[in-house]
């Protein structure tokens, strides 16, 4: 992209900004996490199932109307105004901040939350030490569930005890209550192509004045996770970082946000495909050459990459266990994920229940979505099915930049 590209939407729909799920205090310095190094040590394991599907499984989620892509909408041109151009030692022009007053926010429309997968689910995470398992509460001892990254779906609850999938009792002094994440993607209009992003940042930390200055309060602005604004203008610093113009004076380094970046279908796709970027750690869901999707994903941490290339979805299944790595300091089990779509072996789209970090890589090769969001993939990639029913669907996994090292 040009440093210096600068872009604006003429449109009419302009909805608001998304409501953060985090509280925060506004802090001055910089964040613990960053877009292209977010921490092994909080990684959160989600790889293949322990047994593979042995066909391909198309189960139809619970009825609720299809999901609905617009054919008409309010239609986005890009343009390069002088305005707001970014000068060394200059503060944001009136012109400028008249286009951002006109247009303060990104022209999409967040999608349905799946209220009934959320309500279904009473997650929570045992250990991570092993944890004894009995036949009632207080009752007959049946097996220890080895020690590591463990979720159970409450069946049963009673004081002091919890009842898994197994018909298993665990003591809650074992474990805790998660509540799953209700972050949820957005759909873009015909004729969208305004870059916008969410921010990442879960710390508080104010926005900068120019291009690779200090966080201040001084910008009246602290960026609130998954917090969405469009992109006026953009420039790279003299470390080779670039910054996001979200306001006027109002600067973000690229390592607190993820920026919707379109491609072009690449040879052989049509129909109903999604894009994932490594790099952005984002989803775009694609109808031909139209984007009509976005949203935040997680992927494979280091020594977990997700493969790039161009797959083809193989398996859906409504819901699935996961599990592996049993004895290792990595094991992971985890029941009922749901909205799973395979497409490079084990290695799968799906919803997420055991974190919200969406935007960081979090994962062991699987692409994390927001239960919702996987919902609203699942869902439509199965209303695009042929007349003979059989759905095909393409996923193309590319990275959009290198990943760095943060001084």
């Amino acid at each position: 992209m040009n440093k210096h590209r600068v872009y604006l939407v003429f449109g009419t729909l302009l909805l608001m900004a998304s409501i953060p799920l985090l509280g925060v205090q506004a802090q001055e310095s910089g964040s613990v996490f960053a877009t292209n190094t977010p921490s092994a040590e909080d990684a959160a394991p989600t790889v293949a199932a322990t047994s593979l599907p042995t066909s391909a499984p198309t189960l139809v989620p619970t009825a609720e109307a299809p999901v609905a892509v617009p054919e008409q909408a309010t239609v986005a041109q890009v343009f390069e105004p002088e305005e707001c151009r970014y000068v060394e030692g200059q503060s944001t022009t009136d012109a400028c901040r008249a286009i951002i007053e006109e247009f303060p926010e990104p022209n999409v429309t967040p999608i349905n939350r799946d209220g009934y997968t959320l309500s279904q689910y009473t997650f929570w995470r045992i250990g991570p030490h092993a944890v004894a398992a009995y036949d009632s509460p207080g009752g007959n001892f049946i097996r220890m569930i080895p020690e590591g990254f463990n979720f159970v779906n409450v069946q049963g609850e009673t004081d002091g005890w919890i009842q898994n999938e197994l018909g298993e009792w665990i003591s809650k002094n074992d474990g805790y209550y998660v509540a799953a994440s209700e972050f949820v993607g957005v759909e873009l209009p015909a004729g969208w192509n305004h870059p916008f992003g969410w921010v990442l940042d879960t710390t508080g930390i104010w926005a900068s004045l120019y291009p690779g200055g200090p966080a201040t309060s001084e910008t009246g602005l602290v960026p609130l996770h998954h917090e969405r604004f469009n992109i006026f203008a953009e420039e790279v610093d003299a470390d080779g970082w670039t910054w996001y113009m979200v306001g006027p004076d109002q600067w973000v380094k690229q390592v607190f946000m993820t920026v919707i970046k379109p491609i072009a279908r690449p040879e052989g796709v049509s129909g109903r495909w999604v894009a994932i970027d490594l790099y952005e750690q984002s989803l775009m869901a694609y109808e031909d050459d139209r984007p009509v999707f976005a949203t935040l994903i997680s992927s494979g941490l280091g020594g977990f990459d997700t493969n790039e290339g161009l797959f083809e979805v193989w398996a859906r299944v409504a819901s699935d266990g996961m599990s592996g790595a049993t004895g290792a300091p990595d094991a992971y089990a985890l029941e009922n994920v749901p909205w799973v779509m395979y497409f490079d072996g084990g290695i799968s789209m799906h919803g997420t229940y055991w974190h919200n970090l969406f935007g960081y890589r979090r994962s062991h090769g699987c692409v994390n979505l927001s239960i919702s969001d996987a919902r609203w993939v699942f869902q439509w990639t199965g209303d695009g099915a042929a007349e003979n029913g059989e759905i095909t669907t393409q996923v193309y996994v590319h990275s959009s930049g290198d990943y760095r090292p943060i001084n």
